[in-house]
């Protein structure tokens, strides 16, 4: 289990999740506070909360259909693929996990965008299901 300090992203997806019901409005909802209009925009973690919920993964949020594009989204993908991998092994920190997800999807050396952390943040709060 990660110990150090969340980011604003982890806490505003466990914020989210326990807001619950349409999960954009609830995402939307837990950033209004952020300092800057980019960070409450940002996409990466933003994505990662919403594909987890798209595929039934955050308690108290129905699966659905929550992105506007039909395009695979990466950041959803990579989002499950961790949740997976934690699955297996719980005890990875953020790095590690990251690492992980990296070799699975063959990523290279691309660097996370917090969907990581909103990731550990559900996991480590128990607001992931498995269906």
């Amino acid at each position: 289990m990660n110990l150090k300090k969340e980011n604003k992203y982890g806490l505003a997806a466990k914020e989210a999740a326990l807001i619950g019901g349409n999960p954009i409005e609830a995402w939307r909802a837990a950033v209004q506070n952020f300092d800057s209009e980019s960070a409450k925009l940002k996409g990466c973690p933003k994505n990662a909360f919403l594909g987890l919920c798209e595929a039934g993964l955050v308690k108290g949020i129905k699966s659905g259909s929550y992105f506007t594009r039909k395009k695979e989204n990466l950041n959803k993908k990579y989002a499950i693929t961790a949740v997976n991998l934690l699955a297996t092994n719980p005890c990875l920190n953020k790095n590690e996990l990251w690492k992980e997800v990296r070799e699975k999807l063959v990523l290279g050396e691309k660097k996370h965008n917090s969907q990581m952390d909103v990731v550990l943040a559900l996991w480590n709060k128990k607001l992931i299901q498995f269906n």
